[in-house]
């Protein structure tokens, strides 16, 4: 420590901690913090949100980087206790560092579903890490066939991608409607669309086995029906990785609970990101993260010592390739007033969910230029004075 620098410890070196780390150090005065970033992965931060475009080059690889305002990352450097009373923690090559804050940002691990029998040894793949992508887009290349197991927003974005690619794709979810936390039926179906244009398959029965044994050579659905395929892609949503803070003693529900001022259970520790249960959510999404990052970093630097994190807008955005959606609020909409502009010659669909004349909810689907617009007017509860139509079509 120089100068009396506080220092400040991130596990966690993921899309939360770099915008974190990057805030706070443009915040705070010039040697008031020393913050060092500690990641699992041997590569620096990096847009996670990117992955699945990554897999169609566009962006490449390289181009995913984050900025973190200069802090210390160290990489390939795995975190497995924390002493919140001593304000230390352990890596697990055994070195032992202090801290005065510490920050988890240890984000989320995929759920893997619950298959008949053992996987095969080789072709199956979880998309989370961008080392997993790598090995993903190595195996598509002889693997002429793809089946994705789950048709959230993981599951669509790289059937999309891979199907971009050249790649023969299956999409197996065991909903009728893609994208079912987000989207009405309307919306679904266009989605489903634009991916079956793209050339995926897709099927509205869960896999329950995939074949093989050296590697994948099929999948088996719940309907009966048998797929050849040369790889799969286990997409069937995260978890919050909570083992760290369960172990240190922090109060842990689904993720680390946090306050308003996205404190811990124990002093001078906080939680941002995948991992972090704000108001007995936790949000999942790059937008939510980063969110509760400036607002960490602007209370810990003391430029807004009384900044907190509010309500959050359930959010879904999902660019891949030509398919582009968006949600807001209470998108789903079930059983409320809404109106819908769709035109299913260019893929469009176009929703509001109103509580009255007050929107609460909205999809877009293929055209989403008024996202900004649109999202501001769910975010605000804005009326919409009996001119929904003229919403939709300007976005203002």
């Amino acid at each position: 420590m120089s100068g009396g620098a506080r220092r400040v410890a991130v596990v966690g070196a993921g899309m939360a901690a770099a915008r974190f780390a990057s805030r706070l150090l443009g915040l705070a005065p010039p040697g008031g913090v020393e913050v060092t970033l500690y990641g699992d992965e041997p590569c620096g931060p990096y847009n996670r949100a990117l992955l699945t475009g990554a897999l169609r080059g566009r962006p490449a690889p390289g181009e995913l980087g984050l900025p973190t305002g200069g802090a210390t990352v160290s990489t390939g450097t795995e975190v497995v206790a924390v002493d919140v009373a001593a304000r230390t923690l352990r890596t697990a090559c055994g070195v032992t560092a202090p801290y005065d804050v510490l920050v988890l940002a240890t984000g989320a691990g995929p759920v893997l579903p619950e298959l008949a029998g053992p996987l095969p040894r080789a072709g199956v793949h979880r998309l989370r890490t961008l080392a997993d992508r790598g090995r993903l887009a190595a195996d598509v290349r002889t693997a002429r066939t793809v089946v994705v197991v789950g048709g959230g927003v993981l599951g669509v974005g790289a059937a999309q991608a891979l199907a971009g690619r050249g790649t023969t794709v299956h999409l197996a979810h065991r909903s009728p409607r893609l994208l079912a936390r987000h989207l009405d039926a309307g919306a679904a179906a266009t989605v489903r669309r634009a991916l079956e244009a793209a050339g995926v398959v897709v099927h509205a029965a869960p896999v329950v086995r995939l074949l093989g044994d050296e590697r994948v050579t099929g999948a088996e659905l719940a309907d009966g029906s048998l797929l050849d395929a040369g790889a799969a892609v286990l997409a069937c949503g995260v978890r919050p990785r909570t083992g760290l803070a369960r172990a240190a003693g922090l109060k842990v529900a689904d993720g680390v609970v946090v306050d308003d001022a996205l404190a811990a259970s124990a002093p001078g520790v906080y939680a941002i990101g995948d991992c972090a249960e704000h108001r007995g959510a936790v949000h999942g999404r790059a937008e939510a993260a980063w969110a509760q990052a400036d607002a960490l970093a602007a209370r810990l630097s003391g430029a807004e010592p009384e900044a907190v994190c509010g309500d959050m807008l359930p959010y879904l955005r999902l660019s891949a390739g030509e398919l582009e959606v968006a949600a807001f609020g209470d998108s789903a909409g079930e059983g409320t007033g809404a109106v819908v502009l769709a035109d299913a010659r260019d893929g469009t669909y176009r929703k509001l969910v109103l509580r009255g004349d007050v929107v609460v909810g909205a999809v877009l689907v293929g055209d989403v230029g008024m996202v900004g617009e649109v999202g501001d007017v769910v975010a605000r509860g804005d009326g919409v004075e009996g001119d929904a139509v003229r919403l939709l079509l300007s976005g203002g």
